[in-house]
């Protein structure tokens, strides 16, 4: 895994906007998946900034987001559509037929919505590049810690250390929700390219065990080590428990001298 160290949020987020857009003016139809959550928010105002400042068009893009609650609609202040149309999709031109993202408002035959949004994933060819966050317990997506790296589009219960991560967004009388629907690891490995994004000292542990511990379901970033092309971009408070910073920080140097064209 190639990990690129951040001094901070700031420079994180578009280090993130440069590799997503130069995959968008790469591949104008390219298929996009999202993540939500506050990491995601600067990567989201840079992109939306670098559209309207420097004309980068999402017009053919397709969208597949991760997750999202189940129970809750998608005008619910706290439904990743809301979170989605708020920080990215009311501000570009992106086409609405393009975007996908789960319905938390299905009630029954969760099987069979879960095997008809990754055959959506499948039938569009995939996804191109998909953007990530991590959950405090390694989590990616709403793959908890024991779930299987071979999982695919499913319903998952989540764990009370999650809940109680998400209970700072609710109200305290909203009743918080306690499953989603999520792409499943194996999804997510079957992307043709990830990024993984963190920051912040709270996630440090979480990033050590996900890049350096050993594979494991009870840290399920760590299916990342298997994957052929993926790239974690963390800031200095999430990557200080990392034993390698020095030769990642010789690494990224590297990579920036002989990438032609790279702008720091």
């Amino acid at each position: 895994m190639l990990v690129l160290l951040k001094q901070n949020y700031e420079a994180l987020s578009r280090e993130a906007a440069h590799i997503i857009s130069n995959a968008v003016r790469s591949n104008p139809a390219i298929k996009l998946g999202l993540a939500t959550g506050s990491t995601t928010i600067g990567v989201y105002r840079e992109l939306v900034r670098l559209h309207r400042e420097e004309g980068l068009d999402f017009s053919r893009v397709v969208t597949f987001n991760l997750d999202e609650y189940l129970g809750i609609s998608p005008e619910h202040p706290h439904s990743f559509h809301h979170f989605m149309l708020e920080h990215f999709f009311a501000h570009v031109n992106i086409d609405p037929g393009n975007i996908h993202i789960p319905d938390g408002t299905i009630a029954s035959d969760y099987e069979q919505y879960c095997a008809a949004y990754e055959a959506d994933i499948e039938g569009a060819g995939g996804i191109d590049l998909q953007i990530l966050g991590i959950g405090r317990n390694g989590h990616i997506g709403f793959n908890e810690p024991s779930s299987s790296f071979a999982s695919k589009t499913h319903l998952k219960v989540l764990t009370k250390a999650t809940v109680d991560d998400n209970r700072k967004f609710f109200a305290a009388c909203e009743t918080i929700p306690r499953c989603a629907i999520t792409m499943g690891i194996g999804s997510i490995l079957a992307s043709k390219r990830v990024l993984i994004l963190a920051t912040g000292g709270a996630k440090a542990a979480a990033v050590a065990n996900a890049i350096e511990g050993p594979v494991t379901a009870y840290v399920p970033a760590s299916a990342l080590q298997f994957h052929a092309n993926a790239t974690a971009i963390v800031d200095e408070e999430a990557g200080s428990r990392l034993k390698l910073k020095d030769y990642y920080r010789d690494v990224m140097e590297m990579t920036e001298l002989f990438t032609p064209g790279r702008s720091s």
